[in-house]
This record gives C-alpha cells, structure tokens and sequence, in this order.
C-alpha cells in the first residue's frame, strides 16, 4: 500500500507543481502585457486545474470527508468554485484591447489566490498515506479517466461537474 500512497504523492506534487509554475509564469506575462503568453499561459494553467480538480473532486474529497470534517471539504469546493471563476476573469482579463495598470493587479491578485491553493492542497496528498490500497487505486483510475478525457477547467465545470459553481472574489 505505501508504493500506492508514493506513487499518488508524487504525481500529486508533480501536477501543483506545474500549476505553480504556470501561475508563476503568467504574473510574469501580465507585467509584460505579453497577451500571446498569456493566453498560452492561461490555457496550459486551465488544461492542468480541469484535470486535477475532476479527480480531487470525484474521488480524493469525497474519501477525505471520513478524515476531515464535511465544512474543510466544502471550504476545498469553494475554492474550486472561485478558481473557475478567476480562470474565467483572468481570460476576460486577457481579451481586452489593451491590459490596463489595473487589469495587472487584479490578475495578479487573483493568481496569487490561486498560488496559496496549490501550496495548501498539497499538503492533502500526506492524508492518503492512511487511505486504504482500494481507496489509493480508485483515485488513481479516476485520475487516469479525467487525464484521458482532456477536459479543461471550464468544460469540466459547465459540462460535466456536479456542482455549480458560485463565482466570489
């Protein structure tokens, strides 16, 4: 079972990784007013949070909820509920004519939101350590289907997710 853990820790890790280094990346094009790399960015950074939040939502929080209490796993919802929407105003963001002084520090803003997610939900991949082997497998095979379906952030939400998500700053 600890080979089943490591293995889901390290894709895990692997995956915020990413996200954390596209988000990164994408603060950096918004000072530049990079508009081409910033769409790059924000597509790259909507394909990797729309495979990695079906899985997380589908198959780890809800065998989470036995560890955590129900409120964590809906305050881990909510953020996911706010990434859609700050993914969907950083593209409104990105499609403007010009990117204004202001339109930076919202997106910067909303990006580093985004940043302290990827810091805190990483830490969840330590909690799987005591799930059972079953449990480990089905997380995995559910990530496997999510990653081969391909869907990003938003086609995932508006076309296959089972909540609607609320939009809050």
């Amino acid at each position: 079972m600890a080979m089943l853990a490591d293995k889901f820790t390290h894709l895990f890790r692997e995956e915020h990784r990413k996200i954390r280094d596209t988000l990164l990346k994408l603060i950096q094009a918004f000072q530049e007013r990079d508009k081409a790399r910033i769409l790059i960015l924000i597509n790259q950074a909507t394909t990797y949070k729309g495979l990695h939040f079906r899985y997380e939502e589908e198959a780890l929080y809800p065998y989470l909820i036995g560890i955590f209490a129900e409120e964590y796993i809906e305050k881990l919802l909510r953020v996911h509920d706010r990434s859609i929407g700050k993914t969907i105003k950083l593209i409104e963001l990105a499609g403007k004519e010009s990117i204004t002084d202001d339109d930076i520090a919202k997106a910067i803003r909303f990006i580093r939101t985004e940043l302290s997610h990827v810091s805190e939900c990483d830490g969840l991949s330590i909690m799987t350590e005591i799930l059972s082997e079953e449990k480990i497998k089905w997380i995995l095979e559910t990530r496997d289907r999510s990653i081969k379906e391909g869907l990003n952030l938003i086609d995932w939400a508006y076309q296959v997710r089972n909540r609607p998500a609320v939009f809050t700053d």
